[in-house]
């Protein structure tokens, strides 16, 4: 596959993303435009468009890629997303409404009020780390593919790839925000749904197989079991491992995280957003069946023409790039590209709208849409797209997958402090934390998690943790804040 053929559709990829960016900032680019799109957003948009914000690069790669992986992971991963759907409903019918009553802009600020200024510092602050590192990570994994296979050919330096990719994105986020994101999300979405579809029939039909032959063949492959309830102890694929960390991981990474918040936050009431929630629930759920059905349908075709790789990650893009011909290629580029940029483009506005209104106090300003107000927000944005370029660029610079992997999964730990710190304050509003305690708390329950974690085969009789381990950190977390907290004095009316 010619780099320049691949190259040049990735160019007019983003030159639609900078028109439409144009066209829904030009008439407004204040700060209630860029956070939450003047709550005017149509919930059927929010809905498609958060498919690619929810999946990312990685999804698009690693979930066909683990299928056939040696560890026998097969459709494994549906059960976790099961759990995440269940997550989702739970997130529509007791978040959202908090979130709504409240009418909040940054999801952090409801800790404020319940537990106190060093929590609410402590809750945002988890989030920007951890949101730095986790998008850094999906766009560092998807930038290996396009200098791989692209930028390599051009003697492009891997600094000077990511400087484009991120430039790109700054372009057409930085004065639309979560207005433009709300449509370019929709087209990535759009791109990112089609690869799939079009990468079954691209595949099929180098098979010579029909769709129903193909569904046929995958049913009776070594790939297609769903339910792991052998072996509780020492799997990580055990059902209730992966249903229950599914449905944590959900409320914990989605329902607390700014990123995807934001954009049920810009509708214009809680109907629309619990009508977007449900909706994008059967989406996400219909949508991984076919990326795990991709993933059964590589392995039938290296099984078959002798295609080997040294990871599985590089299964799909040497398939689709070296084997299945020109539109497959573009295809597949096309649907990496919407998965991995609809992530960052999300999170680096996200990211921004968590630091103006949780640390710069952007909504307690009553000239929030001033020109200042407005040129700070572009530095912050500025800022964090600097701080995730140097994330990827050091991520590169220690080349170890396996320490790059470890920090990612370290990042991911301090959702379950969010969910002890959300549970605490929706569950015990009769107490009071100590408040300055609470960050240290924070960061001795992920600690605790990373060492239980790796060494749990010992200490609990061979025990294997996989994904429900956030809800530990959360116990862990819930108990500090518990054992450290006082009853609330009740103040006597006169």
């Amino acid at each position: 596959m010619e780099p320049g053929i691949l190259l040049s559709f990735i160019i007019g990829y983003f030159l639609v993303l900078i028109l439409i960016s144009w066209l829904t900032s030009r008439n407004s680019a204040d700060n209630d435009t860029f956070f939450v799109a003047n709550r005017n957003s149509k919930w059927y948009l929010v809905a498609f468009g958060m498919i690619g914000t929810a999946l990312s690069g990685v999804t698009f790669i690693s979930v066909p890629g683990k299928v056939g992986a040696a560890s026998g992971d097969e459709f494994a991963y549906f059960q976790f997303v099961l759990g995440n759907a269940v997550g989702f409903i739970i997130i529509a019918t007791v978040l959202l409404p908090l979130y709504y009553r409240l009418k909040l802009t940054s999801i952090y600020s409801y800790i404020e009020s319940a537990l106190g200024t060093w929590s609410y510092k402590t809750a945002a602050g988890i989030f920007l780390i951890s949101r730095t590192i986790g998008s850094a990570f999906r766009l560092y994994l998807v930038v290996i593919v396009l200098q791989r296979f692209i930028f390599d050919a051009y003697h492009v330096p891997f600094a000077a790839t990511v400087l484009i990719c991120l430039l790109l994105i700054w372009s057409y986020t930085f004065k639309g925000g979560l207005k433009t994101i709300i449509i370019t999300d929709s087209l990535q979405t759009l791109f990112l749904v089609s690869s799939v579809f079009l990468s079954i029939y691209f595949i099929c039909d180098s098979l010579d197989m029909t769709i129903f032959q193909a569904a046929d063949e995958i049913a009776k492959s070594s790939y297609s079991k769903i339910f792991f309830f052998e072996d509780f102890i020492t799997s990580k694929f055990h059902f209730s491992k992966q249903f229950l960390g599914g449905l944590f991981i959900t409320v914990a990474m989605t329902g607390l995280d700014q990123d995807l918040m934001q954009k049920n936050l810009s509708l214009k009431n809680i109907h629309e957003a619990q009508k977007n929630m449900f909706s994008f629930t059967s989406i996400f759920v219909v949508i991984n069946i076919f990326f795990l059905s991709v993933g059964a349908l590589l392995y039938i075709y290296a099984n078959k023409y002798g295609v080997t790789v040294e990871k599985t990650d590089y299964l799909y893009p040497t398939i689709a790039l070296n084997y299945l011909g020109l539109a497959p290629a573009i295809v597949f580029m096309l649907g990496l590209t919407a998965a991995t940029f609809a992530t960052t483009d999300s999170a680096l506005t996200a990211l921004t709208t968590s630091f103006c209104v949780d640390f710069l106090n952007f909504n307690k300003k009553a000239d929030i849409n001033s020109k200042k107000m407005v040129a700070l927000r572009h530095y912050v944005h500025i800022g964090f797209s600097g701080l995730m370029f140097l994330t990827i660029i050091i991520f590169n610079s220690i080349n170890n997958d396996a320490v790059v992997s470890a920090i990612f999964k370290v990042a991911s730990y301090t959702y379950g402090p969010l969910l002890g710190l959300y549970s605490f304050g929706l569950f015990m509003s009769g107490r009071q934390v100590n408040d300055k305690l609470v960050p240290f708390i924070c960061l001795i329950s992920p600690a605790i998690c990373f060492y239980l974690s790796t060494n749990s085969a010992t200490l609990f009789n061979g025990y294997v943790f996989d994904n429900e381990l956030i809800i530990v950190n959360g116990l862990i977390t819930f108990a500090g804040l518990l054992l450290t907290s006082k009853a609330k004095t009740k103040v006597a009316v006169l």
